[in-house]
């Protein structure tokens, strides 16, 4: 890995863990407890990205989690305009972004391996 990629990885890597804190530091939306939105759940989705942003922090990912971090961007792209009060749509995009975070990580990682082609088809579609 040249020298800016590594240098981009652990800027990024940074990046996460901030998010990630910040993150934890506020309170999910209340009114978003058991709420089912365009068949999603949004405490399951929630959980979803923080646990695969925590094992992105940990390292790569395996193929199942990666694929199931891969395609979080899409589900809250689908989720987000249905949600109407401003906390909620401020955190569930601030969770969006640290997915495809941990997306673009995950991008990175796999140009210092010499490129998988299918993570970093799914990033260019975010």
């Amino acid at each position: 890995m040249t020298a800016r990629l590594l240098r981009e990885l652990e800027d990024k890597l940074i990046a996460l863990a901030q998010m990630m804190a910040e993150h934890m530091a506020r309170p999910f939306p209340p009114g978003m407890r058991g709420l089912d939105n365009d068949g999603q759940d949004m405490v399951l989705l929630d959980a979803d990205a923080y646990g695969y942003a925590s094992g992105v922090l940990k390292g790569s990912l395996d193929g199942r989690r990666r694929a199931g971090l891969t395609a979080l961007p899409a589900v809250f792209e689908a989720v987000l305009p249905a949600v109407h009060d401003t906390y909620a749509a401020e955190y569930f995009t601030h969770v969006r972004e640290m997915a495809v975070l941990a997306v673009e990580i995950e991008t990175l990682r796999d140009r210092q391996r010499g490129g998988a082609a299918t993570i970093q088809s799914t990033a260019r579609q975010l």
